[in-house]
Parts: structure tokens; sequence; C-alpha cells
């Protein structure tokens, strides 16, 4: 792997250093461009500025229509960017999307983590993907529960078609490695196969469950990165027909009489109930 810096001045050309950087990279290169003024005319680094909104007010639950997941490592606490953007030293508007959205993805062992700098503390935060501590933040763009949500959040939550199937069945056979590095390298990195895959297994409370729509993941890994475009395909139409059949029978006024209107809704309470109903008298 090499470590490239790239300079990109203005111009129309400064397009192609798009393409140039995500090939480099395709390639396993690691890539850090440095733009002039003139460049940036043309290749604009988009922050969340541009998806900030006023309607709200100053409430920031609501002041961005998008917000991402991470997991901070050095101070061992959930990250929602870019309203925590504060903790990195980083003013919220001028955090860079794609930079928040690296940090999210950034599962441990698969890819590096995101290292930032504080500049105002000088302390270094290790940030890493957001699933290892919150998998389905449902709850991100949720008003107080003694509130009246004025519009539907729904969660969109792949599901394994087969739950029963033991995790082990759908990870890679282990393979046999000398003792040392190697060895190690290979146990963290089984670990953390094990860890996301679990994930597919989370448990959804029942008010949570009636705004998730679960999407068969047709036997597609979540660190699977080579799938092929047919099985793309299959995917992509999977989670179109599970909206589709979901939204068919969505009520949002019913959703509130039901979930939001004070009621206590516990599937760990209705399980328990259901046990002690089947069991012999």
């Amino acid at each position: 792997m090499a470590r490239i810096l790239l300079g990109v001045t203005g111009g129309i050309a400064a397009y192609k250093a798009c393409t140039l950087v995500r090939l480099l990279v395709r390639a396993g290169d690691e890539v850090h461009p440095v733009l002039t003024a003139s460049a940036e005319r043309f290749v604009a680094a988009e922050t969340f500025a541009a998806l900030a909104t006023d309607e709200y007010g100053d409430d920031p639950r609501y002041r961005y229509r998008l917000q991402v997941i991470a997991s901070d490592t050095t101070s061992h606490r959930l990250l929602v960017l870019p309203r925590d953007a504060e903790q990195l030293g980083i003013d919220p508007d001028e955090l860079e999307v794609a930079r928040a959205v690296r940090m999210s993805m950034s599962i441990p062992i698969f890819f590096e983590p995101v290292s930032i700098t504080n500049g105002k503390t000088n302390r270094e935060h290790v940030i890493v993907d957001g699933g290892m501590l919150s998998n389905f933040p449902v709850w991100l763009f949720d008003c107080e529960a003694d509130e009246v949500p004025t519009w539907p959040t729904f969660g969109l939550l792949l599901v394994e078609p087969h739950p029963q199937t033991p995790i082990g069945a759908r990870l890679p056979a282990p393979e046999r490695v000398p003792h040392g590095l190697g060895g190690l390298f290979k146990y963290v990195k089984a670990m953390a196969d094990t860890m996301m895959e679990a994930h597919d297994r989370l448990y959804v409370e029942k008010a949570n469950f009636a705004r998730t729509i679960p999407i068969p993941t047709l036997g597609i890994g979540t660190t699977e990165f080579d799938v092929i475009p047919s099985r793309k395909e299959a995917l992509y139409q999977s989670g179109r027909d599970a909206a589709a059949a979901f939204l068919e029978t969505w009520d949002f006024d019913g959703y509130i009489e039901e979930f939001r209107s004070g009621k206590e809704h516990h599937r760990r309470a209705e399980v328990a109930e259901q046990i002690q109903e089947a069991a012999p008298h």
C-alpha cells in the first residue's frame, strides 16, 4: 500500500481528481488530497451545513436532515453526528458528510479507525463503527415520550432468513493458523465477524418493532464485501418488497393511539405470559 499526497489545482480537470482518488483507494492506496482555493470551487467538500434546516428552531435533534452514528472508543461514548461533532473539536456545520459516514462504517479489524485530534483539548479520538454501541438507532428523530410525533419514523432492519440457524453456520469455516500475531489477528477478526452477524438477531421492543421494516438479507453477511451484481439486485428488491408490504398496512394514527398515548408495551412481558399460558398445569 502506498501513501499518496495528491495536489489538486484549479481548472475543469479537478473533477477528474475524484475518479483518480477513487481508483487509488480501490487499489489499496492511502490518498490525502490537498486542494487549492481555486480547486475547491470545482470540487467542494459537502458539509452538514448544506443539510441544516431552521424549520424546527434551534432544536439539535432536528437541525440536520441526516444524522450518523459513530462510536468514540477514546471517550467510550456514542456519537450522534454532526450534533456531537464539538466533542471532537469540530463545528457541526463544518463536519464533512463523507467523513462522518467514514467514521460510521469503520467496522473494527475490517477498516482502519478514524483518528481525530481535538484542537482545543489536544486529545486524540479513535472513532469506529456506530453499530458497536447502537446498531438500530430508530430513536434518533424521536420527540420526547410525552409528546405526540408530527411525522412517523421508520426503521429498516436487516434480518436473516432463518434466525433459528446458528450464527456459526453463516460464517466461513475457521482457518488453521500458526500461533503468534497471525493467529491473534484471525481470532480477533472472527470475533468481529460473529459480533456483526449477531446484530441481525437484535432484540427490538414492541413499540419500535411496530414501525420497523424487516428486510430479509437473503443470506448475505454483514462483512460480505464481494457480493456479485445479481445478488445486490436481489437484496435491493428484497428491501423494496418489504417496504411495500409494510406501508400497505401502516396507519400513523393507529400507531400514535397504541404506542404514543401512555400505554405500556413490553415484548418480554408478552413472551413471559405466553410461556406461562403454555406451561402444563
